[in-house]
């Protein structure tokens, strides 16, 4: 029996199972007090080793997605935001949504979670095997400029484009201007109806023009964001406020609801402005 141990001790090393290994005397002994039958002793330290490294994976997809530290639907407060339908968001997290390439838009006030369900959703689909990334769209324009400037902005493109969901967070919290929206447009455009996208803006669709400051990229971008899409609008008061809300404007407070999107234009890429020349 000694010898026999010693064995199975070199195989998990050899494999690689420090959990198993580690649990492989204890599982013994319980098999020799007739607790656990043959496939319980074989399927335990399997399960564990199994579990130890699913954790480790997940960890560092989350790493590698920007969804840490983590956020998920169970810590968000559904309560404290009577204008989300919870069921929806539930739904939402079974995937679907991933697996038909849509774009899921959560806009509302500053506060009111958005960031906080994007990144539960992530979290979920990485959970899933699915390939994640997060970033502000404040960063990505800059990612994205950045290789403009270096002649690799296809690649850049087509990096943004390999993942199964892609997250672009803090729309309309920083202005971005012409050439960055037109930057954005081009992702979005790479993306259409190929890759998943989760939204979030604190502005509504009517905003947009203003907020990329060129209405002519605003309303390409309307022209595809919103098909194939789920809008999701969180009209409650700010989370992070929710103890000082006599510190928030009463025009604040009142939380005009979200205008729906324009009526889409033409398609095609926008054209890029031209400066007079003196």
């Amino acid at each position: 029996m000694s010898g026999l141990l010693d064995r199975i001790q070199a195989s998990l090393v050899g494999l690689n199972m420090p959990r198993a290994l580690k649990t492989l005397r204890d599982i013994v002994q319980r098999l020799e007090r007739s607790e656990i039958g043959a496939l319980e002793a074989i399927d335990a330290p399997l399960a564990e080793e199994l579990d130890v490294r699913e954790n480790r994976r997940v960890g560092v997809a989350l790493k590698t997605a920007k969804l840490t530290p983590p956020k998920t639907l169970e810590s968000f407060d559904f309560s404290f935001q009577p204008s989300l339908d919870k069921n929806r968001i539930l739904a939402l997290a079974q995937l679907d949504f991933i697996d038909r390439a849509e774009v899921v838009h959560l806009l509302g006030p500053p506060g009111t979670g958005k960031s906080h369900l994007a990144a539960a959703l992530g979290i979920a689909a990485v959970k899933a095997r699915k390939s994640v990334y997060r970033i502000t769209l404040a960063e990505l324009v800059e990612a994205l400029n950045k290789a403009r400037r270096e002649d690799r902005l296809a690649d850049k493109i087509r990096f943004h484009t390999r993942t199964s969901l892609l997250i672009v967070d803090e729309i309309g919290y920083l202005p971005i201007d012409s050439a960055g929206a037109n930057l954005f447009f081009q992702l979005v455009n790479a993306r259409h109806e190929k890759g998943a996208m989760i939204l979030t803006s604190n502005r509504g669709f009517a905003e947009w023009g203003e907020m990329f400051g060129d209405t002519v990229v605003a309303t390409a971008l309307l022209d595809r964001l919103p098909h194939h899409a789920v809008v999701i609008r969180i009209e409650g008061a700010s989370y992070r406020l929710r103890d000082h809300a006599d510190l928030v404007p009463e025009h604040v407070r009142a939380n005009a609801p979200i205008a729906p999107p324009p009526p889409p234009g033409r398609r095609g890429r926008p054209p890029r402005k031209r400066t007079a020349r003196t």
